[in-house]
Order: C-alpha cells, then structure tokens, then sequence
C-alpha cells in the first residue's frame, strides 16, 4: 500500500495526472476504468487545462467501474461529467471510449458490459484486467457502486452486476471485486474530512472496517496507492 497526501484536491489532482501521463507514454495500450465524484472532476478539470495535449490519449482506452442507470445526457452521469470535464475538451479516438449504456435495461447491460470486458482488456488469471482502476470511497465506505447493505456483490462471479443504491432506489451497473483487485494498479482517490473517519478504520484495520466494501480492495498485485488530502488524512499517523 503506498498512501499519497496532498495539501488540496488540486494537488491531488495533479499528482495523479502525472501518473496518468507516464502511464500514456509506455507506448502499449492502457485500459483504464474510471470513477465518478467530485474528486476525479478536479482530476478531469486539471488534466484538460493542463496535460490535454500531452498525454498520448491514442494510447489510453477508457471505460467506467460504474454507472447510474440514466441517458448519457443526464446530470447524473458518470460518462456526461466526464464528457463535460475532460472528453469534450481533448483529442482521443472515439473507438477509445467504451461507456456503460446507462439508458438501457440494466441487468441486460451489466452482461453486455461484462461480456465487452472479456473482449477487449487481456486477461490475468483467466480474468479481465485493467492496467488502472480508478476508485473513490463513499461516506459509508462503498466503493464503485457496492454498498455495505449489499456487500455480498463484491464477491459475485459475474464481471459486472446491478447495484441498488440503498437510499434512492437508483439502479447502477458496477464491475466486481474479481476484476477490481485483478486490476495491475488500483488507485483510490479520497478527499474531505468527512472521509477521515472510514478511512483510519480502512488503513488500520480496525472499528467497523469490514463492513465497508473499500476494505475489500486488495489487488492481487499489491500495487494499490491512496491519494487523499490533508484534510482526508486527518487521522492517519503520517
């Protein structure tokens, strides 16, 4: 585990776009699964600003670790953020781009987007595997779109499951823990002292840490890096 502290969600952001950019410039393809939050917005805002036109976007082929079931122009989105923050404003293939059709039937698309996992990304372990996935953590410490009321999804066989969000009602397409901690990097990115809680408990294991599924990320790899803030971190012994 390598835990990264930055003094604001900017330097965060730009902390991690720089491992963006070295990812890009291997030269091999990258397949990286993004978050949704106010956190990879900043992440989104400072890459377009900033490295738009250096990194090797025709080296990078996104997709999404969930998806609220809603049209790609709803504000709820994940795919529209990123759009509006970081697509709309730089040059990259649309053959690039693999989003979760939210407007469709989600148990019909979470096979589909299961199934276009198998397809494009190589495989490890006789599974899927990323080179990165990208994860925030909730306030009650779910992760993609698992929550600590339906936790058992983590485990689940499939590649991608539907996930109901436990207040709203709100349908999502999420991938499972398989292909999160098959992933060769898996970088959390936590901002805000309300985070400060749930994730001492996750670090140090210890309170009511597994109960949280962003306990359960544990890359087969071991390269798992938290980037939070100061403000996150508050807790931690650093």
């Amino acid at each position: 585990m390598n835990i990264t502290i930055s003094s604001s969600k900017e330097e965060l952001a730009e902390d991690f776009a720089e491992y963006l950019l070295q990812l890009s410039e291997t030269g091999e393809q990258v397949h990286v699964a993004l978050s949704g939050g106010s956190t990879p917005k900043a992440i989104f805002d400072f890459i377009a600003e900033n490295l738009g036109d250096t990194i090797q976007w025709k080296n990078i082929h996104l997709y999404w670790g969930d998806e609220r079931c809603v049209p790609p122009t709803d504000p709820e989105s994940n795919f529209k953020m990123t759009v509006d923050h970081l697509l709309s404003k730089i040059e990259m293939p649309e053959s690039n781009i693999h989003r979760v059709l939210g407007e469709n039937d989600p148990a019909s698309e979470a096979v589909r987007y299961g199934a276009l996992l198998e397809k494009n990304l190589p495989k490890n372990d006789g599974i899927p595997q990323f080179d990165l996935v990208m994860l925030g953590m909730g306030d009650d410490g779910h992760t993609v779109s698992i929550f600590p009321n339906a936790i058992e999804l983590w485990d689940a066989e499939e590649n991608c499951v539907v996930a109901t969000h436990p207040d709203s009602g709100q349908k999502r397409v999420t991938i499972t823990g398989k292909i999160v901690n098959n992933a060769k990097a898996v970088a959390f990115l936590v901002t805000g002292k309300n985070k400060a809680e749930k994730l001492e408990e996750i670090i140090y294991e210890h309170g009511d840490f597994e109960s949280y599924p962003a306990s359960l990320v544990k890359p087969k790899s071991g390269n798992l890096i938290w980037y939070v803030d100061e403000e996150a971190a508050a807790n931690l012994e650093v």
